[in-house]
């Protein structure tokens, strides 16, 4: 009897071994979802130590001047931790919450464990209060978390009702405009509600001013800001320039009819006699702070000391701890008064180095308030640089590279392709370039026309086109050679100020100008070798349109090519209307 009841018993109770599996294999990912984040928080903390290890040591070694491919042995221990812990990130980031399951696991089982962590009865509980073992349990409610929209460049942005508060927010004052990309964290949304604020508080219409199509995270914290659109400027190229033996295709951006065109009839002229020569005569950018004193003899105290040559190596040194390319070249003071003036100049890579010799100047003027601790820093920047002005001091000394370039232009092409003469195109360049502008007191404008092509490439392959001003400073000379046959041709530019790197060069449109020419980026072999083939090329694009225009004046072309290729067709009237 008593056997018969225990077997009973056993019928009544039955055991339910596919609980049981599911509750050690729902266990069972709990212990691997804790062993997983253990993990990942033992490999961040790995990660960021060994990173900042390594960014405090090369820090010391820029300071210092060693190069950074010398590496210990913590060093090259802690770089082989940082590939490793970054090759363990990438591998488990964003699998995490998948990961918590096993493989094994069915969608129902992995439903039942969601279902376990909310609010509610948990399973256990269920299955001792719940009597029907055939009952199903009631369907659980997923909710999925939608991924942030990612807006494609060619999307239009639909305002939203909470997108129109924010714009209300701005026009009010209580949103500044300059915060949207940080609140919104989505630069292209934070342009289309700035442009929308705009509208409303000027109420002039922005229609025409494009909104899709750029990339506005590309600029963010480095280009421009605030912005709410892009203008559009058409690209034409111009070429082949052969210069110094090589052909290089130039991208010039620019709005003015007949520009590009003339500057090819030149690249035309040049190829055909056998292309351009150039010559680098120096490279280096240039600042220079303004510091006071209490009296002019305590300021001349400071030039003779920075005159001293015996002193250049201790400054030179404060000076290239800013970057592993600033170089200080020379130091020239100028005094005022009680005030000096002193212009640095630094070789700067392949950068066009404002920043650098910034950094730079800032480190010997630190220095050199140990000695002389009365001297006040007025300012960083004292125009003797001399930085978007037309200055003598740029013309004379140079600032940026300093290049001259030259072509000889045979007879026959300058009456067939250019058709004019050489003896009118020596004549009028006399009386034009040089004789005219001296009588104007030009700085620096000895030329027909050389920031037309300066400008056009600065704005194409992403230069500082505020710089055009003093990189557009050219000598235009002509002279008839071969018994007057002939006709050589140069072109003498002090301040070509170029990079092909930082600034507008990384955006992808000039980027891509810069790749057609060859100089995209920082040059691998030699540093600075970009920058400076840039400016040649710039130098020799500039003896191109110098040649057209000129011929074209000389043979009395130049109002009938504009009234025909500058000039739209259209009918305003209508198009007002």
């Amino acid at each position: 009897m008593e056997h018969r009841r225990r077997d009973q018993k056993s019928i009544r109770t039955p055991v339910n071994t596919g609980e049981l599996l599911k509750t050690q294999k729902l266990a069972t990912a709990d212990s691997q979802a804790v062993s997983l984040c253990m993990a990942n928080a033992v490999f961040f903390g790995l990660f960021f130590s060994v990173a900042y290890f390594l960014l405090h040591r090369w820090r010391e070694k820029i300071r210092t001047s060693t190069p950074l491919h010398v590496v210990t042995a913590s060093e090259t221990a802690a770089i082989v931790s940082l590939v490793a812990s970054a090759v363990y990130l990438l591998g488990f980031f964003g699998v995490g919450s998948r990961a918590s399951f096993p493989d094994d696991l069915s969608d129902e089982e992995i439903l039942a464990k969601d279902d376990s962590r909310k609010s509610g009865p948990c399973p256990a509980a269920l299955s001792e209060t719940d009597t029907n073992a055939d009952a199903k349990p009631a369907p659980a409610i997923i909710t999925i978390a939608q991924p942030p929209k990612v807006y494609d460049v060619a999307e239009p942005v639909n305002l939203s009702a909470e997108d129109e508060e924010i714009v209300n927010s701005v026009v009010s004052g209580s949103i500044p405009s300059y915060s949207l990309e940080s609140r919104l964290a989505d630069c292209r949304k934070a342009a289309a509600i700035r442009r929308s604020a705009v509208q409303t508080i000027s109420g002039k219409s922005l229609e025409g001013l494009p909104l899709e199509g750029f990339d506005y995270d590309s600029i963010l914290g480095q280009c421009c800001e605030m912005p709410i659109g892009f203008v559009q400027i058409p690209v034409g190229v111009a070429g082949p320039l052969l210069l110094d033996g090589i052909e290089y295709t130039v991208p010039m951006a620019t709005t003015e009819g007949c520009l590009v065109a003339s500057t090819n009839r030149g690249c035309k002229a040049i190829h055909a006699c056998g292309g351009a020569s150039s010559v680098l005569l120096r490279d280096g950018m240039t600042r220079a702070p303004v510091v006071r004193f209490s009296s002019a003899k305590r300021a001349a105290q400071l030039k003779f000391y920075l005159e001293d040559p015996l002193n250049f190596d201790e400054l030179s040194l404060s000076f290239n701890k800013s970057s592993r390319f600033a170089r200080l070249q020379s130091i020239q003071p100028a005094i005022a008064g009680k005030n000096l003036y002193i212009r640095f100049r630094c070789s700067t890579g392949d950068a066009m180095g404002m920043n650098m010799v910034s950094k730079g100047v800032q480190n010997v003027l630190d220095f050199l308030q140990n000695d002389f601790f009365d001297m006040e820093v007025i300012g960083i920047s004292g125009n003797f640089c001399s930085d978007k002005k037309a200055a003598a001091v740029n013309w004379i000394e140079g600032r940026g590279k300093s290049v001259v370039c030259e072509a000889v232009i045979k007879e026959e092409v300058v009456q067939k392709v250019l058709k004019t003469n050489v003896e009118a195109l020596v004549e009028l360049n006399m009386l034009k370039n040089l004789t005219g502008s001296a009588i104007a007191g030009a700085l620096g404008g000895f030329n027909a026309h050389a920031s037309n092509i300066v400008s056009a490439i600065f704005l194409a392959t992403g230069q500082d086109p505020a710089q055009n001003v003093e990189s557009s400073h050219c000598i235009t000379m002509m002279e008839a050679v071969n018994d007057g046959k002939d006709l050589h041709i140069s072109v003498t530019m002090p301040s070509i100020e170029v990079g092909t790197v930082g600034g507008g060069t990384q955006l992808a449109s000039q980027s891509a100008c810069l790749n057609l020419l060859g100089v995209k980026g920082a040059s691998k072999d030699s540093p600075g070798a970009n920058s400076r083939l840039l400016a040649t090329i710039v130098a020799g694009s500039v003896l191109a349109g110098e040649l057209s225009l000129m011929s074209a004046i000389a043979a009395g072309q130049l109002v009938k090519s504009h009234m025909k290729y500058n000039r739209s067709s259209r009918d305003i009237s209508k198009v007002v209307s």
